[in-house]
């Protein structure tokens, strides 16, 4: 599970620049929970992935993953429990690594080190076969340089070794935003196959509503650092994007404003 309790977060307190980011976040996720989550511009969604991810220290609150308090942990010790990936598909990868080095690098994280280098037979035949789920050709491009691909097979490529070791929780930080719709689509395709296949809980932070109503069991839209609306199951399912919007006027007392996400419906 993923729980977290009461997390708040304000940046700069007690400045002209003070900016309230999490305002009280109350989440729950059960095993194989896929969330999606939009909301406009300063809504605390990246604060909130940041948060469960350690890159920023609580100012009050809880974050427990699998009945383990991470709340005062540091980043590289979260960095166990979770994957991550992030909107700009050079983020994630070592552009100067082959596809295989890469690969290895995800495979050992969080595991003791050996003497041992390089890459064994039986590892590089593991990698060709994960790779061929891709459906991009890689798995026939182990010792190609990773600064070499395309953002799309970049992106499903950093996908991949976010999963690897199949986290506790996957963060999504808009990880097809920076893609064109083809691509966008078919690294979303990988990532509902992964996903599924692995029962991995899942946030997805988009700002398509149309994919954030589509993909995983549940939604939930963020407002000046709380959290909206939260629907789920058959009711998310049946869930229109104007019925969103007005479930968020309800909820907000305000009318949705963000012109990045209003553009992106379809």
């Amino acid at each position: 599970m993923l729980d977290i309790f009461d997390v708040r977060k304000t940046f700069n307190p007690g400045t002209i620049n003070e900016k309230k980011a999490l305002n009280g976040i109350n989440l729950h996720l059960d095993e194989g929970d896929f969330v999606t989550v939009i909301g406009g511009n300063g809504a605390g969604k990246s604060t909130m992935l940041n948060m469960i991810a350690g890159v920023y220290p609580v100012d009050c609150g809880s974050i427990v993953i699998d009945g383990i308090d991470v709340t005062k942990l540091p980043e590289y010790k979260r960095a166990k429990y979770l994957g991550r990936v992030f909107q700009d598909p050079m983020t994630g990868t070592a552009a100067d690594m082959q596809i295989e080095e890469n690969l290895a690098l995800a495979a050992r994280r969080g595991k003791r080190r050996t003497l041992r280098s390089g890459i064994a037979k039986k590892e590089r035949a593991e990698y060709k076969e994960l790779l061929k789920v891709l459906d991009l050709g890689l798995e026939d491009r182990l010792t190609a340089k990773v600064g070499l691909l395309s953002g799309g097979q970049r992106q499903a490529l950093t996908l991949l070794m976010a999963t690897l070791n199949k986290p506790k929780v996957l963060l999504l930080d808009e990880h097809t935003a920076a893609l064109d719709p083809k691509t966008a689509k078919k690294v979303l395709d990988i990532t509902e196959e992964i996903v599924e296949k692995n029962n991995l809980k899942t946030i997805m932070i988009t700002h398509n509503m149309a994919d954030a109503i589509r993909v995983g069991n549940r939604l939930i839209m963020m407002h000046e650092g709380r959290i909206v609306v939260d629907v789920k199951g058959e009711e998310k399912k049946k869930l229109t994007i104007d019925q969103l919007l007005q479930m968020f006027e309800a909820s907000s007392g305000s009318q949705f404003t963000s012109d990045k996400v209003m553009l992106s419906t379809n």
